[in-house]
């Protein structure tokens, strides 16, 4: 079962989207500009709030539902940031990282992982070395154009507006497809030996 609305850049074939995507054990996002629009927003008494999207958030649920494990990896250090990670279950929400790469490193040896099972959304300048680094590099459609160059795939969605749930929903599809494969070659492997 192939997905017509996968759009691989032009670096990067359908089929080898599809097989990074298969790979992916761990999601690590930015907040700023991928979970969010990148607004900020401050009250009178000068907190910063910041705007997240529902089916953002049902998209990290159903994911991390499926196995994959899912990690806030952000510059900023909103505590917005701590609640929203605590309410969908988040349990890797590292704050005011400068070295994306290196706390990703972190999080794969913690999860005895490679950098190659690994998909990062990042929308900015902090977020490059990581992007460069990770198999499956992915970024936002209004990211800055470094970004667009190193990634496999650019959703359609802005930042804030879906993108992180078109990025869980081609995850968790890619996975379902590559396991339906494996399920297939084990049957028709035990019905040969049989």
């Amino acid at each position: 079962m192939e997905h017509s609305h996968v759009t691989a850049t032009k670096r990067t074939s359908k089929n080898e989207l599809q097989f990074r995507l298969s790979q992916v054990r761990l999601l690590t996002l930015d907040v700023d500009g991928v979970m969010t629009d990148g607004w900020l927003y401050y009250t009178e008494k000068g907190e910063e709030l910041k705007r997240f999207n529902v089916k953002d958030g049902l998209g990290i649920q159903l994911l991390m539902k499926s196995g994959i494990k899912v990690a806030i990896v952000s510059n900023g250090t909103s505590s917005s940031v701590q609640h929203r990670a605590k309410k969908l279950g988040i349990s890797h929400c590292l704050l005011g990282i400068e070295d994306k790469l290196t706390a990703i490193k972190k999080l794969c040896d913690n999860f005895n992982l490679s950098l190659e099972q690994v998909a990062h959304v990042g929308d900015d300048l902090v977020d490059l070395s990581a992007l460069e680094a990770v198999g499956c590099p992915m970024t936002v459609a209004d990211a800055i154009e470094e970004n667009k160059r190193q990634a496999i795939y650019i959703t359609q969605a802005l930042g804030g507006h879906g993108a992180v749930r078109e990025i869980c929903d081609l995850i968790r599809a890619s996975n379902a497809e590559s396991s339906n494969v494996e399920n297939d070659s084990d049957q028709i492997g035990n019905s040969v030996l049989a």
